[in-house]
């Protein structure tokens, strides 16, 4: 969980950055234009996607915090999840290739659902 709250705050940091010429002025070309106004908007809505599908995966992760110890197999569903938040936040800010994005996501999408089957099939801790 931390590692994706790692994730959200850089994006916010990026997206600040990405602003700065737009509302402090810094950063400014010579002719006055923000250089990187065309990555502005693909940050701002990687952000907001951090917002959505993710709440079921801190959802998740506390259920399972709930109910040590936890699996390998639900640690392993956890980081595959980081990984492609990772990757889809790298696709969706620097590329505007929407099927390559649709599938990094069901990477994160695949994660959030076997985490949810190991939790509602009582697989995903260990048994004493």
């Amino acid at each position: 969980m931390s590692a994706h709250v790692a994730i959200t705050a850089l994006l916010y940091a990026l997206l600040t950055l990405f602003r700065a010429p737009a509302v402090w002025g810094w950063g400014r070309r010579l002719d006055g234009s923000n250089p990187w106004a065309h990555l502005e908007p693909r940050v701002s809505a990687n952000l907001s996607n951090q917002f959505e599908w993710p709440l079921f995966f801190h959802l998740g992760c506390v259920l399972l915090m709930l109910q040590p110890p936890i699996s390998p197999l639900a640690v392993g569903l956890a980081w595959l999840f980081v990984v492609g938040r990772v990757l889809h936040s790298a696709v969706q800010i620097r590329t505007a290739n929407v099927r390559l994005r649709g599938l990094v996501f069901t990477i994160n999408f695949l994660a959030v659902l076997g985490l949810w089957a190991l939790l509602l099939g009582g697989l995903a801790v260990i048994p004493n």
